[in-house]
């Protein structure tokens, strides 16, 4: 699935590195997801989890908090309560640049904080929890012994999964102000618990407690044999499976765009860098996506057509069209049509009837198949009308081309 990497600025000003995970095809809806403490958006549980959603037709975004990964800031100077800010922030991006969150996934730590955030975020209808803590100050059990020396010394280096980290007296007070028991009861929203009964990092029974605290509509499901940061690769596939046949019930496919032909006005067609390779691009109309690419020799990864590749589409597409139309409108017995082009550049004193003389001049070659038991003058016919149709009529024209910098 195409990943889109961006950045958009958090609750303390910083830039946050971003990840949006979307499908090969239209987007049914968008997840903002949250990951587990001192983890970041690249963590394999949130990377298997949203590729596996963007299968599905979920669109995935993902973000590195405060000091972690690649976005700016400390993460000393983090708090519970800035990564809930920080979410908010994300989801009102999501919401101005794509389409509002309708879903909210939080793994771990990062489950107390969509909790928590979910008030914030009216446009989402659906919040999962995967291995999250009933009491973000569950997460204090990681510190051991050091929890007197933050309170004392007011910033202490603790190690975190093998990684040094710095915890400030700060964060200690700030989570100890939480409590989600009220958040959870007025939620609001469909909510699934998902929790592993051998979890021993985020014990059970803090699903338990999420579980009773919540109203209907709420489910429950066990993820029996995986860990806590669900390494293995198929626990993170089920988890994925089973969040988009949940959601189903709870959440509004995105309104597609109106067809431009309804209206008379063209729709946009918008092309943005997704930062996986050098050149791979997502190109989206209206409710349509698909990947651009230059192939392997050109230094891409020959992900998706190039843009030449594009143009050729388009007046093949175009051509077969036209004389679908035409064919349709006289009721000649044309069975398909197919049409291969080739684009290629030519010496201008190679083409007799270019008004070009000097330097080298663009070619496209068109071949057309028609299939069907015709005449000569029917096929004559057809072969005219093929260069009649709006894109080679555009393409033979003289083109004016605007272009202006975004505000």
């Amino acid at each position: 699935m195409p990943t889109e990497r961006f950045q958009f600025t958090g609750e303390g000003g910083h830039q946050l590195a971003a990840a949006l995970d979307t499908p090969d095809g239209p987007v049914q809806a968008y997840a903002l997801f949250a990951h587990c403490f001192t983890c970041g958006k690249d963590v394999l549980a949130a990377k298997r989890i949203a590729t596996a959603l963007a299968a599905r037709g979920i669109a995935v975004l993902r973000f590195d908090f405060t000091g972690l990964g690649s976005s700016e800031g400390e993460f000393a100077n983090s708090t519970f309560s800035s990564n809930v800010a920080d979410l908010v922030r994300a989801a009102d991006h999501l919401r101005e640049t794509r389409g509002a969150p309708a879903m909210l996934i939080g793994h771990s730590l990062g489950g107390a904080a969509i909790l928590a955030a979910a008030g914030q975020i009216p446009d989402a209808k659906a919040v999962v929890t995967i291995a999250a803590p009933s009491d973000p100050v569950h997460v204090t059990h990681l510190f051991g012994d050091s929890i007197e020396d933050i309170r004392q010394h007011g910033e202490v280096e603790v190690q975190l999964a093998g990684r040094p980290f710095h915890i400030k007296r700060e964060f200690l007070d700030d989570i100890a102000e939480h409590s989600l028991t009220a958040d959870i009861a007025k939620l609001h929203k469909a909510l699934l618990v998902m929790h592993s009964p051998t979890d021993d990092t985020v014990g059970i029974d803090n699903a338990t407690k999420i579980f009773v605290a919540a109203k209907h509509p709420k489910s429950f499901v066990s993820l029996a044999g995986a860990d806590h940061l669900l390494s293995g690769k198929r626990d993170a596939a089920y988890v994925a499976g089973v969040i988009a046949a949940w959601a189903e019930r709870y959440i509004e496919p995105v309104a597609a765009q109106p067809a431009a032909a309804a209206s008379g006005a063209p729709r946009n067609v918008v092309v943005r860098e997704t930062r996986n390779s050098k050149f791979q691009q997502t190109v989206t109309s209206g409710p349509h996506q698909m990947l651009a690419d230059e192939p392997v020799a050109a230094g891409g990864q020959d992900s998706g057509p190039g843009p030449y590749d594009f143009v050729l589409a388009g007046l093949g597409a175009c051509t077969s069209m036209t004389m679908r139309m035409y064919a349709d409108r006289k009721s000649l017995p044309v069975e398909r049509i197919t049409v291969t082009l080739k684009h290629s550049k030519i010496h201008a004193e190679d083409c007799a009837e270019c008004e070009t003389r000097e330097g080298m001049l663009d070619q496209i070659d068109r071949v057309i198949a028609i299939e069907g038991v015709l005449d000569a003058d029917q096929r004559k016919r057809l072969m005219e009308i093929a260069d009649k149709c709006p894109v080679h009529r555009t393409l033979t024209s003289e083109v004016r081309i605007v272009t202006k910098a975004a505000d």
